[in-house]
């Protein structure tokens, strides 16, 4: 796996390097460094985390995951987003105390510092370019997303030098931390919608019930039920009335899910005038009907 060997050397240099940075930040003297280091620090982890679940992840589903084990990457997703958050949180209750209480920086040291962040983030990001994989492509945007963060710190240390503003510290490392806390948050909800099986994003269930009823032989549609596994890959039950050749009619169905991104569909098939059992079916028909007069 060429994919995995890049994260994987991305991975180590941005571990070792957020380490060696968050012990230098401390010496400097500036949160902002620190909270960078932290960024950091949460980024190699999603990576390493991604690493590990993305190998889970791609496992085929077996008998006590019949589903397969695409969620752990989800759930890895999960863990990085937490520690991101409680880091910001802690980058930000410190930074307020600096501006409170200010203390010395040596700027030149900052200067040197972000220098190499520049460099070392930007030799990992242009290592994780290329990449097929969702979480590959994640990677190397929190890459470049470090590499932004740098560039930030090493514009703000050289003014500081220059204009001796040490409130700039602080300021610039809630300023990251605020970033990250918005990334952290958005993740969640995605997250969040998965666990709560919402309907995947891109998914209107009405149009996909319309498309499937202009079906030849599709009478209607109904306890249709869309799921994601990972955001990528969506599944759907539903029961259709028919009439006609079944066979037929369940190619086309599931031609038609495809199109819609829906890649594994179980479908229950019912003749026209069997008795549907569940209650809340024929409701849902009945509504479905009120929508769509135009029957084609």
């Amino acid at each position: 796996m060429k994919t995995e060997r890049n994260i994987l050397i991305a991975f180590v240099l941005n571990l070792l390097f957020s380490v060696f940075e968050f012990a230098g930040g401390l010496l400097i003297g500036s949160v902002a460094i620190v909270s960078d280091a932290i960024h950091d620090i949460g980024d190699a982890m999603s990576i390493g985390i991604a690493l590990l679940f993305e190998r889970k992840s791609k496992r085929p589903p077996d008998r006590s995951h019949t589903y397969g084990y695409l969620r752990y990457s989800v759930l890895g997703s999960l863990f990085t987003t937490v520690i991101l958050l409680l880091g910001s949180a802690a980058v930000i209750y410190n930074a307020v105390n600096r501006i409170l209480c200010p203390t010395p920086i040596d700027y030149d040291g900052m200067i040197l510092f972000a220098v190499i962040g520049v460099a070392v983030n930007l030799a990992a990001a242009i290592f994780t370019r290329d990449g097929d994989s969702l979480n590959q492509k994640a990677v190397n945007l929190h890459m470049l997303e470090d590499v932004l963060g740098w560039l930030v710190v090493l514009i703000g240390a050289i003014v500081m030098r220059f204009t001796n503003l040490a409130i700039l510290d602080p300021i610039l490392s809630i300023g990251v931390a605020v970033f990250i806390l918005c990334h952290a948050a958005k993740n969640l909800k995605t997250i969040g919608d998965l666990f709560l099986e919402k309907t995947p994003k891109g998914i209107d269930v009405e149009s996909v019930t319309e498309h499937l009823t202009r079906i030849e032989g599709v009478l209607d549609v109904h306890h249709i039920h869309i799921r994601s596994l990972d955001g990528m890959q969506h599944c759907a039950t539903m029961h259709i009335r028919i009439r006609g050749d079944a066979h037929r009619i369940k190619d086309q169905v599931r031609h038609e899910l495809a199109e819609h991104g829906i890649r594994h569909a179980t479908l229950e098939l019912e003749a026209e005038d069997e008795h549907c059992h569940e209650q809340t079916c024929r409701l849902q028909a009945a509504e479905t009907h009120g929508h769509h007069h135009h029957h084609h």
